[in-house]
């Protein structure tokens, strides 16, 4: 059972962080390293016993990861495609297409190398796929991190609801994406106030140069206008961003109450960046997403995690320049 000491380590390592404090980076890195190890302690088990069926699991696995890769940059390049015609040409709607043809340039890269057997290629194809594995691992801890941080329950109580502005249509139109988010956050004040609590709800979102009106304006009259009771709603009109949202309306709560605490609202491939961002602030509150529409949620995440690796862009470069130089170390080695 020793095989699975380091992950049953991590696991600890985790609970515990999570316990701390749920909005880190760290913890989805901790979960993967976590997955890693009890996977390779797995399949040292199965390879140390001496089974007939090791190879076939260990074939079966090489195909199944190769299968997954396929499907993976096909589903890639079919999104694109579909962001295209939904979503127009904006740079930051095409991520699934750069990502698939990534994929497929990897591969193909991995493939010459094998085959051509070149010094260059060799070194070339180590720190390609190293970049690539390095980058996957990430996204898959970030997937998978978010996705249970999307689960937590909300508090018990809070004293604020605040819903993140995304943007308004025609400069004044509430549009689908930040209607969920309002739906979303009459929710959370609905189950607050159930609870005996009596949350204000803020709406945070400054005007754009194409805006009419700030968008907290436009958000608290569509509120209104469902129903929501107009003086249970505070507007933060100054942002102009996710992390002026957060700066902003922490401001306001803290006049109201020092020891305020609050549920923030957005959609929910952006919640666990959101949690990060707020964690960074300094603000006092968890972060519950809204539904998103289904093609628009693989651009979106991708989004979500370049964002992400841009705020930790220093380690990141440290960890891709290390490849890199083992790339090099790959040439060197053939070369010589």
């Amino acid at each position: 059972m020793l095989v699975y000491a380091p992950a049953a380590l991590l696991f600890l390592v985790l609970c515990v962080s999570v316990l701390r404090e749920r909005r880190k980076f760290s913890n989805a890195v901790v979960l993967g390293l976590a997955v890693l190890c009890a996977l390779a302690g797995l399949l040292y088990r199965l390879v140390d016993s001496g089974s007939a069926s090791a190879p076939v699991v260990m074939w079966s696995l090489l195909s199944l990861g190769a299968v997954a890769v396929l499907v993976l940059t096909c589903f890639l390049l079919l999104n694109g495609v579909r962001m295209l015609r939904k979503e127009g040409r904006s740079p930051s709607n095409l991520l699934s297409l750069p990502a698939a043809l990534a994929i497929l340039a990897v591969v193909a890269l991995l493939a010459t190398a094998a085959a051509l057997r070149t010094p260059v290629l060799i070194g070339a194809a180590a720190a390609a796929g190293g970049l690539a594995l390095y980058f996957s691992f990430l996204f898959l801890c970030f997937v998978c991190y978010a996705f249970l941080y999307g689960r937590l329950r909300v508090r018990r109580k809070a004293d604020f609801v605040v819903v993140l502005g995304s943007g308004l249509v025609g400069g004044s139109t509430v549009p689908p994406l930040l209607a969920s988010r309002l739906k979303r956050g009459r929710e959370v004040h609905a189950q607050l106030s159930r609870r005996g609590g009596s949350p204000v709800l803020i709406t945070s979102g400054g005007r754009g140069p194409d805006e009419e009106l700030p968008e907290s304006h436009a958000m608290a009259d569509h509120l209104v206008a469902e129903g929501f009771p107009a003086h249970l709603i505070e507007r933060e009109d100054r942002s102009r961003n996710t992390e002026e949202n957060l700066r902003f309306s922490k401001a306001i709560m803290e006049a109201a109450n020092p020891d305020y605490r609050c549920v923030v609202v957005t959609n929910n491939y952006h919640a666990f960046r959101a949690a990060l961002t707020a964690r960074r602030v300094r603000m006092r509150g968890q972060v519950v997403g809204s539904p998103t529409a289904a093609y628009f949620w693989p651009t979106a995440t991708l989004r979500e995690f370049t964002a992400i690796l841009v705020d930790y862009r220093r380690s990141n470069a440290v960890m891709c320049v290390l490849i890199v130089l083992g790339g090099v170390a790959a040439w060197w080695a053939t070369w010589r």
